[in-house]
């Protein structure tokens, strides 16, 4: 499940456990990214943070469009964790059980809007190529409607969850099951 040693719930420092409880109580179990991070519980709590303040918070962007960009770029980082863990959270706040395969197999061919896929193009090539990124691209993103705070928000989501691809591959971190299950 992770090359690093998983840390039970119970050995959490007392806030990251009581953070980590209501999740577990609404999924029915502990995602496996908090245990695999648990080990270190200032790396841990510095992402929750982040990825609070970036996936929870109101913005230009919906819950929906925000796991689109996790999905879409944790695919093109060949992210099974985030793939899966992201895509269940996806089926879930679209109300749709293929959206999130149909995002990760190919996000060009999805039936999304216009203006997702536009979102989705930027995104996967700041995850993939960023020096390839010039202003033509944020010209195409402010003819869709994405205020210069969208793009922001387009652009860390993808950078958070490159690193978040990242430490799951490090750590070779397995979705729990039941991911696979969500929404569908």
């Amino acid at each position: 499940m992770s090359r690093y040693p998983l840390t039970s719930l119970e050995d959490l420092p007392d806030d990251l456990r009581e953070r980590i409880e209501p999740i577990a109580e609404r999924t029915g179990f502990v995602p496996n990214v908090f245990l695999g991070m648990g080990h270190r519980p200032d790396e841990l709590r510095a992402f929750m943070d982040y990825h609070d303040a970036l996936m929870e918070r109101e913005s230009g962007l919906s819950k929906a469009e925000r796991e689109m960009i996790v999905v879409a770029t944790s695919a093109a980082n060949d992210c099974l964790y985030c793939v899966i863990a992201h895509g269940a959270i996806l089926r879930i706040r679209a109300k749709d059980s293929e959206i999130a395969d149909r995002i990760a197999t190919n996000w060009r061919t999805a039936p999304i809007t216009d203006r997702q896929r536009a979102m989705l193009d930027f995104a996967v090539m700041l995850a993939r190529f960023p020096e390839e990124i010039d202003e033509t691209d944020f010209d195409i993103l402010h003819e869709h409607g994405f205020s210069d705070d969208d793009i922001w928000d387009i652009g860390s989501i993808t950078a958070l969850f490159a690193l978040s691809n990242r430490i799951a591959h490090l750590a070779a971190l397995d979705p729990n099951t039941e991911f696979y299950e969500m929404g569908r």
